[in-house]
């Protein structure tokens, strides 16, 4: 069982970076089950949902930036503590992915939750 949690936090490991940092399709295309539900409500589902997805990051935020701060691995679902940042500069967003993987280790299912950092807190705890 270790090795499939290990294996399925690589892959999303491997998505972030082929994905969303490269914004390469073909990559992170291959780490997706054949069947892919996505929650997100302004994605949609399938393949080709993604790749529709990708190409507004190509257009809108193309050095957009996503690093993992944190990811857990519990049977089939993989949680990403995620630090975004759509432009430089900017503060960007705290966000937690949840990811719902197949026995063969691809990404099936998706939901997330995002919420933008602050530039003020009442506590210096920080967002991560």
């Amino acid at each position: 069982m270790t090795t499939a949690l290990e294996r399925n936090k690589q892959t999303v490991l491997d998505f972030y970076e082929v994905g969303l940092n490269q914004k390469n399709f073909p990559a992170a295309a291959a780490l997706l089950g054949d069947r892919y539900r996505q929650h997100n409500p302004r994605i949609a589902d399938g393949i080709d949902g993604f790749e529709a997805f990708l190409g507004t990051l190509r257009q809108d935020f193309p050095e957009l930036r996503a690093e993992v701060k944190q990811i857990f691995a519990d049977g089939e679902y993989v949680v990403a503590h995620v630090y975004g940042v759509r432009v430089p500069g900017q503060p960007g967003t705290a966000i937690v992915d949840i990811f719902r993987l197949d026995t063969d280790g691809k990404i099936v299912e998706h939901w997330d939750v995002m919420q933008a950092i602050p530039d003020e807190s009442a506590n210096s705890n920080g967002m991560f």
